[in-house]
């Protein structure tokens, strides 16, 4: 327990190059914890100090830990066009409630390739009329890729937002054949 009666959780991170960028991958003893996009000094140390205050520790840079290798393995199979789906164990305590529920319900019910809308998946979870709160969740997703919110778009065709950026999300969509690849 730290000082302040909260439980530490070991937490050790790498950063991934990928087709999209560098990658932070966060892990516990738990599972995968953490994806975050664009992890440049800058981008790393704010997700770092924000997993540090939720889960208190202090996170240690171990690309070599056996509790990431596997997700690094898949990760990188993904982005060579060699892996379709994840088969991780996920530490899903970053998020709770309706946002835990539908990130789940999108983890195993959409697979590569396939999209789905807003709406649709706030029906899967049975709370038609709640797209909005689905978006929300999207934008809270702490596991992005892996729990594949850049496979959630308008009903109108449109490609909706995106925490990773828009670029990014095409590109995830053009990997997984949804969308030809950008020509520039």
């Amino acid at each position: 327990m730290d000082s302040d009666g909260r439980y530490e959780q070991q937490v050790v991170w790498a950063v991934v190059g990928t087709g999209i960028g560098p990658l932070l991958l966060a892990a516990t003893r738990e599972g995968l914890i953490n994806v975050v996009f664009h992890a440049t000094d800058a981008v790393r140390d704010k997700a770092l100090e924000r997993l540090r205050s939720r889960l208190g520790g202090e996170p240690v840079e171990a690309p070599g830990s056996p509790l990431l290798a596997e997700a690094i393995r898949q990760v990188e199979a993904y982005f060579a066009g060699d892996r379709h789906d994840f088969d991780l164990p996920l530490d899903w305590s970053l998020i709770s409630g309706f946002n835990r529920q539908v990130l789940r319900e999108l983890a195993s019910g959409v697979p590569y390739g396939a999209v789905v809308g807003y709406g649709d998946l706030a029906g899967r979870v049975g709370h038609p009329g709640a797209a909005q709160a689905v978006g929300a969740a999207m934008g809270s997703n702490p596991l992005p890729v892996v729990v594949p919110c850049h496979r959630v778009v308008e009903s109108d065709g449109g490609i909706g937002g995106f925490g990773g950026g828009l670029e990014t999300k095409r590109k995830l969509l053009a990997l997984e054949g949804v969308l030809p690849e950008p020509l520039f």
